[in-house]
């Protein structure tokens, strides 16, 4: 699976559980932490974990483990690690209150809409 393929999954996956406000920012050419950073957020704590919850399993179900996944334990901000991609889960006012769109405003958001169902 290629690491575009892997994005749109991601996405796909997140719109399908009605994440919201899903965001794809390419960072790799402002740091070796990532290629990219997918970013969504839940409307409640519970939402949040499910949403991280069906990443991992729908993933993993393609043959895609993360790395590591952090803050999974009823946190309001999970992260999961596959190297070149890092999708932060968010609940919404954990989302708002770090920010992370305004502290890599410098990458280059990419246009998701068309991987979106509606």
């Amino acid at each position: 699976m290629t690491q575009n393929d892997l994005l749109k999954e991601a996405v796909k996956i997140l719109d399908s559980k009605k994440a919201e406000d899903i965001k794809v920012i390419k960072i790799g050419d402002l740091t070796i932490v990532a290629d990219y950073f997918i970013i969504a957020d839940g409307t409640s704590s519970t939402h949040t974990k499910s949403l991280a919850d069906e990443l991992e399993f729908k993933l993993k179900q393609i043959g895609i483990e993360p790395r590591q996944v952090q803050g999974n334990n009823g946190s309001n901000w999970i992260v999961l690690d596959y190297s070149d991609i890092v999708i932060h889960v968010f609940y919404k006012e954990t989302r708002d209150f770090y920010n992370l769109e305004r502290l890599w405003q410098d990458g280059e958001e990419i246009d998701i809409s068309e991987w979106l169902i509606g």
